[in-house]
């Protein structure tokens, strides 16, 4: 009698062998739950206009989040401010879903002053720690949204001589907020040396300048060897030089997705032509580490920070001690000027009213 048949019986009996308790299974009782509950998991991406952010991004999730998208022309471009663009859309493979949120930043890069372009994006990622901290202190915490920011595909022209000033900048006000993983965009404009030769001159540049990009976590001395070796791949790939594309092209007999040329086709998902594989198995593959870094790192470092200010949002203690002194000595200064003022419109007064008298 099988053990469903005694269970109708009303039969309860110990399905495994003598001696097992069966905490071996709780493995498989979190990964029910998971997989019930669905995964949620926010990219932001950010770059210059033309460098093929949306294409990658519809590439990398098979699915076309911005049917509608306007480019506006260059005249618009001049005095555009950087503008925040998120775009949720629910996945699902193999019974497991995925709610991906992609925040894009059109308009970063574009206007001719681009000194203060990244201060929008700064706020939205500090906004969306303080909404996950409200609802974290809130009384219900049961069906918290989390919308912070979990990975930052930062996307690097492939046509400067490395890294320029306004990446630098921008990497350095964002590395201790998210996970920064650095990406040369259309790298079919480059040779195999030359792309090469700029992923070591980035690396360089991003050792100099103390930039923390997102590193790889080491494989457990328990992993498979193809585990193993396919995260030393990875490791050595950063920065990611990528191609995307959205069109079917015939090659060698087969569909394929990539973008032809007058010389052959650049396939996207093949390793040998670029690394849009190694990006997308990277993101797949470490999605729960990003988000763990996240939750230990990032967001505790918010948090620390709101809890050392007790509670309050705003600028440090010592920046408001500062603004209150300079306000105290403009508000002197004004005093001042009005006592001259008035001093000079005494003066002025009686050198009339003698005047008035030695012409009388």
């Amino acid at each position: 009698m099988s053990q469903v048949d005694k269970l109708k019986q009303g039969q309860f009996t110990n399905p495994e062998t003598p001696g097992y308790v069966g905490f071996a299974n709780l493995p498989n009782q979190v990964h029910r739950k998971s997989v019930k509950k669905g995964f949620e998991f926010t990219l932001m991406v950010v770059g210059e206009s033309g460098l093929g952010k949306s294409t990658l991004i519809n590439s990398l999730f098979l699915t076309d989040l911005y049917p509608e998208r306007i480019i506006p022309g260059a005249a618009e471009k001049i005095e555009r401010t950087v503008q925040i663009e998120a775009s949720t859309v629910e996945i699902e493979e193999r019974g497991v879903k995925l709610r991906l949120t992609v925040v894009d930043t059109p308009g970063y890069g574009d206007a001719i002053n681009s000194q203060d372009c990244f201060s929008t994006i700064i706020a939205y990622i500090d906004d969306q720690f303080e909404r996950y901290l409200h609802d974290e202190s809130g009384l219900n915490r049961r069906h918290i949204v989390d919308n912070r920011v979990h990975c930052c595909f930062y996307f690097i022209s492939p046509l400067g001589h490395g890294l320029k000033p306004l990446d630098v900048q921008f990497m350095k006000a964002i590395h201790n907020k998210v996970n920064v993983v650095p990406v040369i965009a259309k790298a079919d404009t480059l040779t195999l040396r030359e792309r090469e030769r700029l992923k070591r001159r980035i690396l360089d540049e991003i050792d100099e300048h103390g930039i923390k990009i997102y590193h790889l976590p080491d494989a457990e001395s328990d992993e498979d060897e193809d585990f193993k070796e396919q995260t030393r791949i990875l490791k050595a790939s950063i920065p990611f030089a990528v191609v995307g594309s959205n069109q079917q092209i015939e090659a060698k007999g087969k569909k394929v997705r990539g973008r032809l040329y007058p010389w052959g086709v650049v396939e996207v998902e093949n390793p040998e032509h670029n690394d849009f594989l190694k990006l997308r198995t990277m993101l797949i593959t470490h999605m729960q580490d990003l988000q763990e870094v996240t939750q230990d790192l990032h967001y505790e470092n918010f948090r620390s920070e709101r809890l050392k200010r007790g509670g309050r949002k705003g600028p440090e203690p010592e920046e408001m001690d500062k603004d209150m002194i300079l306000q105290e000595k403009e508000a002197e200064l004004r005093r001042m000027q009005e006592m001259i003022a008035k001093m000079q419109a005494q003066m002025q007064k009686q050198g009339d009213g003698d005047g008035d008298g030695v012409h009388a």
